[in-house]
């Protein structure tokens, strides 16, 4: 991982700007999560519902807890054994936790990814990241830096370049409370 690019990406993100970043299947789409305008500008680009809800993909689950309910330990350790890696988990959310970010949704999605990139940009933004695929809404996701290009062109602040992690699909999505499977990889 190029370090200069990786700090640039991370002062966007912190910035308020918008990034396309390799993760385990796909390019993502990310913001700072708190950030209203700048997740107010993915979502328009994107053409994507604010109702829908968004991913947050982080370095690790302290990252995370911010935003989430008390976690039983059961259910913590279903989520330890699955991260990091592919798999995203609804969880309850925080009431406090932004509409923006949980859609008409009492649950958050997130994810401790093990994509070694979206990883440090995570560590170096000092927070996780929404988590989006790089596409507008019903259209297939990028999977290469240049395929982020020619959709996206100059409408992002910043391309972070790099492999993604190879998976075939985008991660699968469970309801840690009901062990629902909403997406599977």
């Amino acid at each position: 991982m190029d370090e200069l690019r990786l700090r640039i990406a991370a002062r966007i993100v912190r910035a308020g700007g918008l990034i396309a970043y390799p993760t385990e299947a796909v390019y993502g789409l990310g913001c700072d999560p708190l950030n209203q305008r700048a997740v107010q500008r993915l979502l328009a680009l994107k053409r994507r519902s604010v109702s829908k809800g968004l991913i947050l993909i982080a370095a690790d689950f302290a990252q995370l807890e911010p935003f989430l309910q008390p976690i039983p330990l059961p259910d913590r350790a279903r989520l330890e054994a699955s991260w990091p890696g592919p798999q995203t988990w609804l969880i309850p959310a925080r009431t406090d936790t932004p509409r923006w970010l949980r859609g008409q949704y009492d649950t958050l999605a997130v994810r401790v990814t093990a994509h070694p990139a979206a990883a440090a940009l995570c560590r170096a933004c000092g927070h996780p990241l929404v988590s989006t695929s790089a596409n507008p809404s019903g259209r297939p996701p990028a999977r290469s830096a240049l395929a982020v290009r020619r959709q996206w062109g100059q409408k992002l602040d910043y391309l972070l370049p790099g492999p993604t992690g190879g998976a075939a699909k985008p991660t699968a999505i469970q309801d840690l409370r009901t062990g629902r499977v909403l997406r599977s990889s």
